[in-house]
């Protein structure tokens, strides 16, 4: 098995070079999208995707692609698999770029009572601009740093940042003003369901991560996972998007790995090998003291997984999908 330390140093790849596009025809299509985009008086564009404005489904599959460093597609398909109609296909052939190195929400991004102008203000950046500022100890391990911009940030937010994360943004991702775009998606909106449950292959790319399995190795993703309409209360939104994944995301990656490694991985991999395993996400997020921390990793992974060998055209299968589930929590009785 190879050492994946630093294994993308080399990779030509520009999760922003590659975003600009999605951006534009984000902005492009505002009215269409029933987003709202305004420039700051510094020329920073905002994009609310669900504050102040209704946004669709439309506008959370291209923030999807966005997240995706423009290395994914997010399709949304039409169809009554397992008695849900709405579902999400996401497959990028440059797996560990698109979801780890962009998509993944990982840029600690946080401000005082005093500098978030009387209310702290906290959020987890996504988006090809972290590859620009690179403050993760993940840039480390991947080797890899973009140097491209213009650039877009994600933030899964129910207000508008205040200046000081605005000008840290900017400053961390050595951007002009015109070059950055920040776009809002709390997740109680429809842009903001949509493009968090977009998250199911990276899902599986980061417990592939924490369970040590060498992120070069994997090739190429494709996964599916239902969509549900999103909450107006925040912890339910946030639990319909998160057991759309664990208890509905069904993975393939496509390893150059060998058996026994192909095995392991899709092994460990699914959901079900949490003690938290059964429970509405909700449900284990109050148990807990809404404290993240205090949930158990493995539970953070999606429901079905299959893992294909390069080396033996073998395919391993682990997992299963619990739509018995997902039907008592989102469907309506009477």
């Amino acid at each position: 098995m190879s050492d994946s330390l630093a294994a993308f140093a080399g990779a030509t790849s520009s999760v922003n070079a590659n975003a600009v596009a999605h951006v534009q025809d984000l902005i492009d299509r505002a009215d269409d999208l029933g987003i709202e985009v305004d420039t700051l008086d510094n020329g920073v564009t905002v994009v609310d995707a669900g504050i102040d404005v209704r946004g669709s489904v439309e506008a959370g599959l291209i923030v999807g692609r966005i997240c995706m460093g423009g290395l994914g597609s997010v399709e949304l398909t039409a169809r009554a698999e397992h008695g849900w109609p709405s579902w999400l296909e996401v497959a990028s052939s440059q797996p560990v770029l698109a979801c780890l190195a962009s998509q993944y929400a990982g840029w600690s991004l946080s401000a005082s009572k005093e500098e978030g102008g009387g209310r702290k203000f906290f959020a987890l950046g996504s988006g090809p601009a972290r590859a620009l500022a690179a403050k993760e100890p993940l840039f480390g391990e991947l080797g890899y740093r973009d140097e491209v911009g213009p650039s877009a940030i994600v933030l899964e937010v129910d207000r508008r940042p205040p200046p000081i994360i605005v000008d840290k943004l900017l400053r961390d991702c050595g951007l002009a003003p015109e070059q950055l775009t920040v776009i809002l998606t709390p997740t109680t909106s429809l842009a903001g369901t949509t493009q968090v449950v977009a998250r199911v292959l990276e899902v599986a790319l980061h417990k592939a991560h924490v369970l040590g399995f060498p992120l070069d190795l994997i090739v190429e993703g494709n996964a599916s996972a239902p969509l549900p309409p999103p909450s107006r209360d925040g912890v339910e939104a946030m639990g319909r998007t998160n057991d759309a994944i664990l208890y509905g995301g069904r993975v393939h990656l496509t390893v150059g790995a060998d058996d026994t490694a192909a095995r392991d991985l899709a092994r460990q991999l699914p959901s079900l090998n949490s003690r938290d395993y059964g429970r509405s996400f909700a449900e284990v997020f109050k148990a807990v003291e809404f404290d993240f921390y205090k949930i158990d990793g493995a539970l953070f992974a999606p429901a079905e997984v299959w893992v294909s060998s390069l080396e033996s055209g073998r395919t391993w299968h682990a997992g299963r999908l619990d739509m018995n589930l997902l039907g008592a929590l989102w469907l309506a009785e009477g």
